[in-house]
């Protein structure tokens, strides 16, 4: 990291488990101060934490406080995040003004991927990843997770990205950034509501330690993307989930959100045309995603 750059602040415990070799997974906070309502987001944030606890690790939530990067939030940090009136969602290139400013900011999966990895961390629990809008021909949006995974060595699991993105185009653009995509014991890309997307993927492992041996064997500085998808049993109902979202592209398209507010509009048609079924998913799957990353942690 260059001098000038604005420092990284671990947090002591996670400093501590860093250096005796005990496995540490990275969380984010853009789920928790924009994906859930309160109270649940921050109760949602104690039960990750306790996650990576329970099966052995050490948890490292990220976000900023006061301008400062920090890797680790202490429960005051946490809980400020969480019921914070504003607080922003701070990508990579977002860092810079939120420091300069002295903001607060909740880390999306870019961020929270290169601060975890400049400190160390191999590992990172999420939920979706970003991709490839649907209308990117015309608009050009693209998530800046996939070029920030492209240069930045740490492995995450999630359960693919949210299937409101074009999936096929986002694998293309995964495969030409070089980032490695992987399936945990399926060839089938996940598609984050549901266990199967549609799309083949040419690798996966069936265990921790090969997910792990998978990261550990990089040749270039790039990520892992290992696709844990929701349990059969957990996932939302396919046939409601495809009709949902043809309801809710019409939708957006009808209204003319575009850009940034897309996203978050897609995710609550979902919410409320699902009533409240697609956030149970989507709880279940960062559970998973959770325990599985430190699973593979403890391998690495």
């Amino acid at each position: 990291m260059p001098p000038t750059a604005t420092p990284i602040r671990l947090r002591p415990a996670v400093a501590e488990a860093l250096a005796w070799g005990r496995p540490v997974v990275a969380l984010e906070t853009t789920l928790i101060a924009h994906g859930l309502p309160r109270p649940d987001n921050l109760a949602l944030a104690h039960e990750l934490e306790q996650i990576v606890r329970d099966e052995g690790g050490m948890p490292a939530t990220v976000g900023v406080i006061r301008g400062e990067p920090i890797v680790g939030l202490t429960e005051s940090e946490l809980e400020r995040i969480a019921t914070g009136a504003e607080v922003p969602k701070l990508s990579v290139r977002d860092l810079g003004p939120a420091a300069a400013r002295g903001s607060d900011g909740a880390t999306t999966v870019a961020s929270t991927a290169l601060l975890a990895s400049r400190v160390g961390i191999r590992v990172f629990a999420t939920g979706g990843l970003g991709g490839v809008h649907r209308d990117a021909r015309e608009t050009w949006d693209e998530s800046a997770d996939l070029t920030t995974l492209s240069r930045t060595p740490i492995g995450v699991v999630c359960a693919g990205v949210k299937s409101i993105l074009d999936i096929g185009a986002t694998l293309e653009r995964l495969e030409t950034l070089n980032v490695t995509v992987i399936g945990y014991r399926t060839l089938r890309f996940p598609g984050f509501l549901v266990a199967d997307s549609g799309f083949a993927i040419d690798w996966s492992v069936e265990t921790p330690r090969e997910a792990a041996d998978v990261i550990k064997a990089q040749l270039h500085d790039g990520g892992v993307v290992i696709g844990n998808p929701v349990a059969p049993e957990d996932q939302l109902d396919p046939e409601m989930h495809w009709r949902v979202l043809d309801e809710a592209l019409a939708a957006a398209r009808d209204q003319g959100i575009r850009g940034k507010a897309i996203t978050p509009f897609l995710l609550d048609f979902f919410r409320t045309h699902t009533d409240g079924a697609s956030v149970s998913v989507n709880l279940n799957l960062v559970r998973a995603n959770a325990r599985l990353a430190t699973q593979i942690a403890a391998a690495i």
